[in-house]
């Protein structure tokens, strides 16, 4: 695996990479307001919601005239929902305003082997939202550790095969854990510049982040943004 050369990046150029995220179940819609409104202020690439909660966030960025794309999760946290029900939740989440979906692969069907499964499971989605970015989290902490490197590269290669756009790391919530440099450099070897690679999971800091964009990592995923960059500064 071969790193990125390291480059100097400044706020903004981070900034301007990050999907500024609030999925905890708890989220009422005040706290999705506030956080589209510093999603405007950072300069992020895009705000990551619960379905739920898309039109809340997209109703919050054309009150304040801030064109920022809003995602939305399917399938999360677990993945074990049936395809035509990510299939549809992506396809509500974009009718109520989301320009990106994140789902979440069935990890057990990649842990036995079954990548036509996996493979089957995101062409749902793609064709649920075809004009949507479409980003896969494969739970790459819970990959590696039950199945290894080779469990990553199969389904980063299921997903580009099936229409995706991005392979992500992380939910965030899995105990496995989240981001590393290791699988992310594994993803970015994998899929090359013809998808980007999404970080996401247990980035706290501007080294975290920094390591992960030298990793290969063309997306961040962060709930603690402004931390992140208050540290490139």
């Amino acid at each position: 695996m071969t790193l990125t050369p390291r480059r100097r990046w400044d706020r903004d150029q981070v900034a301007q990479l990050v999907d500024h995220t609030l999925l905890k179940p708890e989220a009422t819609v005040a706290q999705v307001e506030a956080v589209v409104a510093e999603a405007a202020e950072l300069g992020v690439a895009a705000v990551c919601v619960s379905p739920s909660m898309v039109a809340a966030a997209a109703a919050a960025a054309a009150a304040i005239g801030a064109e920022i794309p809003i995602a939305a999760v399917a399938g999360f946290p677990s993945g074990k929902h049936l395809s035509v029900v990510k299939a549809q939740e992506a396809a509500l989440a974009a009718a109520a305003g989301a320009a990106e979906i994140d789902m979440v692969i069935d990890v057990g069907a990649a842990l036995a082997g079954d990548f036509a499964a996996v493979g089957a499971d995101i062409a749902a989605v793609r064709a649920a939202v075809p004009h949507s970015v479409l980003k896969v989290i494969v739970e790459s902490a819970a990959l590696l550790e039950f199945g290894g490197d080779a469990t990553v590269v199969a389904v980063c290669k299921a997903a580009e095969d099936a229409g995706a756009d991005f392979v992500k790391t992380s939910t965030g919530f899995h105990p496995s854990g989240g981001a590393s440099v290791h699988a992310v450099s594994l993803m970015a070897d994998t899929v090359g510049d013809r998808l980007g690679v999404k970080a996401s999971g247990g980035i706290r800091s501007a080294e975290d982040a920094l390591a992960m964009l030298t990793a290969g990592a063309t997306r961040l995923g962060l709930s603690g943004t402004r931390a992140v960059l208050d540290g490139l500064e």
